[in-house]
């Protein structure tokens, strides 16, 4: 898997870390990505936190309308991960 560890991120993680509230978070978003990837995004993490609460594949599609193919690249994602998701479920269980 690729590392984003160039400047570039590094200036936008930053960037990210500044932001304090819900509100500054979804202008930030707004702004930098359109409406179609965030909506993408957002249902990944429901993916994978369902995943990660053990719900199958049809509870998933049911809930979030994601296809197979996205549940799957998720479920391998999570397999194959570094922790990030699971940093943003703590908390949240």
């Amino acid at each position: 898997m690729k590392h984003l560890v160039g400047e570039e991120y590094q200036e936008f993680f930053s960037a990210i870390l500044k932001l304090k509230t819900h509100e500054d978070c979804r202008k930030f978003f707004e702004d930098v990505c359109t409406f179609k990837e965030m909506e993408a995004i957002a249902q990944r993490y429901v993916v994978a936190k369902m995943l990660h609460e053990k719900k199958n594949y049809i509870q998933i599609n049911e809930a979030t309308s994601a296809s197979t193919a996205t549940i799957s690249r998720v479920a391998r994602s999570l397999e194959n991960s570094e922790g990030g998701y699971e940093l943003g479920f703590e908390g949240n269980d």
